[in-house]
This record gives structure tokens, sequence and C-alpha cells, in this order.
């Protein structure tokens, strides 16, 4: 029985006769080939698809990071939803379920799949449908009362409570719903 010429003496690890150096064509020097990624290097004679390990995903699922990011989300949205109320004075359903979307999609975004940050957005979206309707109220109220807005929310917010207290009816809280819902199913699908 022959071995085959590229094993020597039968041992297939044995060390390989090495080739004399090329020489440089036409005075340029050697190029190696090329390997995009430097754990690549060595490699080019290895069979079966060497493929590159890919780096980590972002760090996803800090709870307290979810919170933090969910309460700015909520203050943006829910001075953007009190401007709203306050510019048309009339509530409008569609932008109280937008509350709720942002701040559990931000929250969930940033806190991952945290039970926590689950029980937390819709209660944020709570608090910022509420500020954002006492916003509208405020800018209502500023329309029709010699104060601005921010003296009414922080000069005389037991005015502008009363006056949620008493513009407030079934469809209110029906909002208030439909924005903690909505914000719940935003933080569930942006975490997964």
């Amino acid at each position: 029985m022959t071995q085959p010429p590229h094993i020597p003496d039968g041992n297939p690890y044995a060390k390989q006769p090495q080739q004399p150096p090329q020489q440089p064509q036409y005075g340029y020097p050697q190029q190696q080939p090329y390997a995009p990624f430097p754990q690549q290097q060595g490699m080019q004679g290895m069979q079966g698809g060497f493929h590159p390990v890919p780096p980590p995903a972002p760090a996803r699922g800090n709870a307290g990071l979810g919170i933090l990011a969910g309460f700015v989300a909520m203050l943006v949205i829910a001075g953007a939803y009190g401007g709203l109320v306050g510019a048309i004075e009339r509530e409008i359903g569609y932008a109280a379920v937008a509350v709720g979307v942002v701040v559990g999609f931000v929250a969930g975004k940033v806190g991952g799949n945290n039970p926590v940050v689950l029980v937390v957005s819709p209660i944020l979206s709570l608090v910022g449908v509420y500020l954002g309707q006492l916003l509208g109220e405020s800018v209502i109220g500023s329309k029709v009362l010699p104060f601005s807005v921010p003296e009414l929310l922080f000069q005389h917010f037991d005015w502008v409570h009363e006056a949620w207290k008493t513009d407030s009816d079934a469809m209110t809280f029906l909002f208030f719903a439909l924005a903690a819902i909505a914000s719940f199913g935003a933080t569930k699908r942006a975490s997964a």
C-alpha cells in the first residue's frame, strides 16, 4: 500500500516541507491575501465556511434606565398632548392612546422584557394623560383668566384641578384606560 505523496511517513500531522519564498515580481513586495476580519488571518486554507463571531448586542433589560426613559418620554408627550387639548379646547382619545404608546415603546425599548417595566409603563402613561389634561385646562384657562399657563399650573393648581374634575366625564376615564392598555401592549412589543 502506497502513501499519498503529501503525507510523509504515514503521519498526517508531520511537518510539510517548506517551499522557498517567492521573489517579488517586478520589484513590488508580495502582498498577503485579503482578509476582511482580523480573526480570519491564517484561516484562508480552512474548508467549511468560517464565519466571524457577531458583536454582542447592545445592553438591554435595565429596568431603572427603562423607567427613566419612559418618564422622560411621558413628560415630553404629556406636554404635546396638553398643548393639543388646549389648542382645540377638547380631549382627543387618539392623542391619549398615543401617550400610552410612546411611553410604553420607549420604556420597553430601553428597559427590555422586565416585569417591572411592564407594570410601571402603564402607570407612567396614566400620569402622562393626567398631566396633559391639566396642561390643556391651564391653556384654556389662560385664554379666559389674566394668568399665564405656568402661573395657573404652579400658583393656582387647585383651580386647574377643580376645572379638570368639573370637565371630567366617562370618556375621560375611558381615555385613561385606553392609554394604559396601549402602553402595556407597546412595552411588550418593544421589548420582544
